[in-house]
């Protein structure tokens, strides 16, 4: 269920990222409360997942490093941000050094 959790939080916190960008920096006032509430939601899943018995680092180190790579994607397709190979092959460095985390952890 820490899983299920975990997802909930990345699906929220990409929304709430992705909002944020629509809203022009707050200038398109309808935004506002789509970004706060898949924020608080976002992170009353994280800690739902932490209370499940998630350690702190994985949680962390999955949300962060697929939240990043959503954001990009989505970005690029929702709003024509660049996207470069560059950008491209630190997505999956990023990916590649939570593995590492994860795996480690499971030792």
């Amino acid at each position: 269920m820490s899983w299920v959790f975990l997802i909930g939080a990345i699906l929220f916190e990409v929304s709430g990222t992705l909002a944020m960008r629509a809203s022009e920096g707050f200038r398109k006032k309808a935004w506002v409360a789509p970004v706060a509430v898949s924020y608080l939601v976002a992170f009353a899943c994280l800690a739902a997942s932490l209370g499940q018995g998630m350690p702190v680092g994985i949680a962390y180190g999955i949300w962060a490093a697929a939240g990043v790579a959503l954001t990009a994607v989505l970005a690029r397709i929702l709003f024509r941000d660049p996207l470069t190979w560059v950008m491209g092959l630190g997505i999956v460095v990023i990916m590649a050094g939570v593995l590492v985390i994860e795996t480690a952890a499971q030792h």
